[in-house]
């Protein structure tokens, strides 16, 4: 007897395979015996009619010897067609042909009469010859209707033996097949139970199921089975949760008495996760899963589990959770900038709602001017206020809080120590009763006050206020001191970034010209735009030289702060005492490359990357002389109104230690011509390429009004954001020319007597300009400078006379480059006082080297009002009490 479920399967299965294979067994015998007879019927029929209607066949039956024809004939269809017998035969039965030639003219047996009603006549028959076959009868008529002849077609049946030789093979691989596949089944059938059962038998399997009954029943969580509207299962834990009467085994669910919702989702079957229902005192978290059968719902499971003191320990837990996304919300809030004041705000504006309604922040008023505090300093200013409504009573901004809350106790603001205050139930907490009458009547019923304190340095105090929610508790106070103290080293680090930007302007502003020198050369105007970062090392500046000349400066030091501002000052120091010798633009910029390269790298003003771009412009001439160490080449603002940016060529910034010399670029400006010089901070904007910002430059050169005013005013507007990522420094000067008419020059020779002729002809040229007060001191520059150049220079000598409208210029050039010098002569010494009287009666004066040559110059200022008259010869003798 079969001992397990998988092999009664496998029986069965191999009865009806059985079962089956027989039936198409019988199936196929009665198929194949009606097909052969069938195709049987079908050929002699054909053949009979063909036989009977071919040409020729009745008019041999009607002839004399109708077997002479027909026998040949009959026997050829015969041969062709593959039938048994093709016979013809009168209407009397007498065969005109036959297979075996010996049987003709013999009687034809059988019925052939029905075929003379006009239609073929078929019968099967046995027979000794033939065995089984089918013969067809067919008459042939003459043109009156009367039949003169017959045709019988026999045919042999085929064996039904035969055709289910063809077909066994198919039957016995199917059923094979069958076979194969049962057993394979009922092993894969075997093979899975046993995996389900983990090997167990019937009896372990009984065993089983009770221990799963015993579990069900021993576990602290309810568990309930539903199906049909009714409670099919409920365990021990379950009934006593949900409070279950001992009724029939599957009651309804609407009889139950439970809640509506908990009804309706244990009747529902829908899936459920951690869903909490009231029963009772009792708070249930249900958990559901339907059950499915055959694509259906067939019921469902649910678990219960009690979490009323879950639900307690959740909510505190969820409220600890939300301050902790409150504290780092208000990370990413507060210290977004480096200012005080917005510091101040932030932390009282992430506050509010969340968890105050109103929030008031008071800072000690050093903090506010980025100074460290005193220690118990307690001039407090209110810096930020925020509240879930406006209008409310509290001091505004900017009030001095000396009789604000928390004042009145000021030991513990100064000791750091954080306060939680029932408003309603003290009186201590203002000084100014009416004020808190204000508050109270306002709403405010709680208070927390929590001093910023930041490295043992209290920076001010933060106020949280509820009105509308619930009073302040030990919790909130501790959450109050966490917030306050994120806040304090922001505001910590903003006040020190006060102090120090505060430092670095002052210490800029010290090194920036404050006012750019008058300059009969060229008027000026010029901005300053400092970074949102910072104090940057921009710089400019505008040198007189001699000769009526102008030097103009431009230069930008990398970084921000104290050190870029430190590094500027000594660049721009640097770039005065070079120009004071008077050098070229390419000669000044090697000079100063070399400076920058001998700065210490380990000092605070240490070079880590400078640029500067220096010109020197010529009224006199026009001619302007510029080169550039990595900086922007300026752009010129024709008198036509046309903008030109002159192709400079370029070397390295300062300080790189390639030592490349700067190449020079020298331009002719016509009068009136704007010259433009900045920093590489207008171009370098975000989102913005340096073609777009040289476009954008020239369009706002071109719509100004042409002035250096109007012109930065334009080009700041064009080009510079609100808030600049870079410093930008923007000098803007427009040339002047001097008036041909003041502007004197003599070619001498190197004879003494020259002084005298070049002497008068000064003489007459400053009486011509009206500097008649300037003849005599003039007369001596002169005779001074050009007796050393024709004793001691070389050909060719020249002279020239500049005046403009603030000084007047002589200049003695000849082609040497020795260079007097100014000394203290002995009271010995028959020379030497020369130079003395020059500078004794000049401004200042110097010498000036040009490619082959030299210039000494000396300048004296034209005042408006001449006053006491110059010494004469006299005077100056009585200077030298020895001659």
């Amino acid at each position: 007897m079969p001992r397990s479920l998988a092999t009664r399967v496998f029986l069965l299965q191999l009865v009806v395979i059985v079962v089956l294979a027989g039936a198409a067994l019988a199936a196929l015998v009665v198929q194949a015996r009606q097909r052969t007879t069938q195709e049987a019927y079908d050929r002699s029929m054909s053949v009979a009619e063909s036989f009977a209607n071919a040409p020729g066949t009745r008019a041999a039956m009607e002839s004399a010897d109708p077997s002479a024809v027909l026998q040949p004939a009959a026997e050829q269809t015969r041969m062709k067609a593959g039938v048994a017998y093709v016979v013809a035969f009168d209407p009397n039965g007498i065969r005109w042909s036959h297979p075996d030639p010996s049987l003709i003219g013999g009687h034809v047996s059988g019925a052939f009469a029905p075929a003379f009603s006009g239609r073929p006549f078929q019968e099967t028959f046995d027979s000794t010859l033939f065995g089984r076959a089918v013969d067809t009868t067919v008459a042939v008529f003459d043109p009156a209707g009367k039949p003169v002849g017959l045709v019988s077609v026999g045919i042999q049946v085929k064996s039904v033996q035969e055709h289910l030789q063809a077909q066994l093979p198919v039957l016995f691989a199917a059923t094979g097949v069958a076979l194969v596949l049962a057993a394979g089944g009922s092993a894969l059938v075997s093979r899975r139970l046993r995996r389900q059962t983990h090997g167990l038998g019937p009896a372990e399997m009984t065993r089983m199921y009770e221990h799963h009954d015993a579990v069900l029943h021993a576990v602290r969580e309810g568990v309930v089975i539903t199906g049909d509207g009714r409670l099919q299962l409920a365990n021990d834990e379950a009934r006593r949760l949900l409070d279950l009467p001992a009724t029939d085994p599957a009651p309804r669910l609407d009889a139950l008495g439970l809640p509506p919702d908990l009804a309706d989702l244990l009747g529902s079957g829908r899936t459920a996760t951690d869903e909490v229902h009231p029963v009772g005192d009792r708070l249930l978290a249900v958990n559901q899963r339907p059950v499915r059968r055959a694509g259906r719902t067939d019921g469902a499971v649910a678990t219960l589990r009690d979490t009323t003191e879950l639900r307690a320990l959740a909510g505190r837990a969820e409220t600890a959770h939300r301050r902790l996304d409150l504290l780092y919300a208000a990370g990413l809030r507060i210290g977004t900038t480096l200012d005080v004041t917005r510091t101040a705000e932030e932390l009282a504006a992430a506050a509010v709602p969340e968890f105050a309604d109103y929030t008031t922040v008071e800072l000690l008023e050093p903090v506010l001017e980025g100074a460290e505090p005193e220690p118990g300093s307690l001039r407090v200013r209110r810096t930020a206020r925020v509240g879930v409504r406006a209008g409310f009573p509290l001091y505004p901004l900017g009030h001095p809080v000396g009789t604000a809350p928390v004042s009145t106790i000021p030991a513990d603001l100064v000791a750091g120590r954080a306060l939680l205050i029932d408003l309603a139930a003290r009186d201590d907490w203002c000084a100014d009763p009416e004020h808190a009458r204000e508050l109270l009547d306002f709403g405010l019923h709680s208070l927390v006050s929590v001093p910023l304190q930041a490295g043992g340095l209290v920076l001010g105090v933060a106020n949280f206020w509820r009105a509308e929610q619930q009073p302040f508790t030990a919790d909130d106070l501790a959450f109050a001191e966490e917030l306050a103290l994120r806040a304090a080293v922001c505001l910590d680090n903003a006040r020190r970034y006060t102090r120090e930007h505060a430092t670095a302007t002052a210490l800029q502003r010290s090194l920036l010209p404050g006012e750019l020198p008058a300059h009969s050369a060229v008027d000026t105007a010029w901005r300053y735009r400092p970074a949102e970062a910072g104090v940057g090392g921009d710089w400019f500046d505008v040198i007189p030289l001699s000769g009526a000349r102008v030097a103009l400066a431009v230069g930008d030091v990398v970084g921000h702060g104290v050190g870029a501002a430190a590094t500027m000052g000594r660049l721009r120091t640097a770039v005065h005492n070079f120009a004071a010798l008077d050098l070229e633009p390419d000669e000044l910029l090697a000079q100063l490359d070399e400076f920058a390269t001998r700065l210490d790298p380990n000092a605070d003003g240490a070079v880590t990357g400078a640029t500067c771009l220096y010109a020197v412009y010529d009224p006199a001439t026009g001619h302007c002389a510029l080169a550039s160490a990595g900086h922007p080449p300026p752009a010129l603002l024709h008198p036509d109104g046309t903008v030109h940016v002159p192709e400079l060529p370029l070397s390295p910034p300062l300080g790189t230690g390639a030592a490349l010399p700067a190449e020079l670029l020298d331009l002719h400006l016509d009068e009136g011509t704007l010259l433009v010089l900045f920093t590489d901070g207008l171009l370098q904007q975000r989102h913005r390429d340096t073609d777009e910002a040289f476009g954008l430059l020239a369009r706002a050169l071109a719509g100004s009004d042409g002035t250096p005013e109007g012109a930065c005013t334009a080009v700041l507007d064009a080009l510079l954001p609100e808030r600049p990522e870079d410093d930008v420094a923007l000098l803007a000067a427009r040339t002047r020319r001097l008036d041909p008419d003041r502007i004197a020059e003599w070619r001498l020779e190197r004879d003494p007597a020259a002084v005298s002729r070049i002497r008068a002809e000064v003489t007459a040229t400053l009486e011509r300009w009206g500097l008649e007060h300037k003849v005599f001191a003039t007369e001596l520059i002169i005779s001074e400078l050009v007796t050393n150049t024709i004793r001691y220079g070389t050909e060719p000598v020249r002279m020239r006379l500049l005046c403009d409208d603030r000084h007047l210029i002589c200049e003695v050039a000849d082609g040497s480059s020795t260079s007097p010098h100014l000394r203290r002569a002995a009271d010995t010494d028959e020379g030497g006082r020369g130079l003395y009287l020059v500078a004794r009666f000049c401004e200042r004066w110097g010498t000036r080297y040009l490619a082959r040559g030299k210039i000494i110059w000396a300048e004296q200022t034209l005042a408006e009002d001449p006053g006491p008259a110059e010494p004469d010869a006299d005077a100056l003798l009585d200077q030298w009490g020895d001659l």
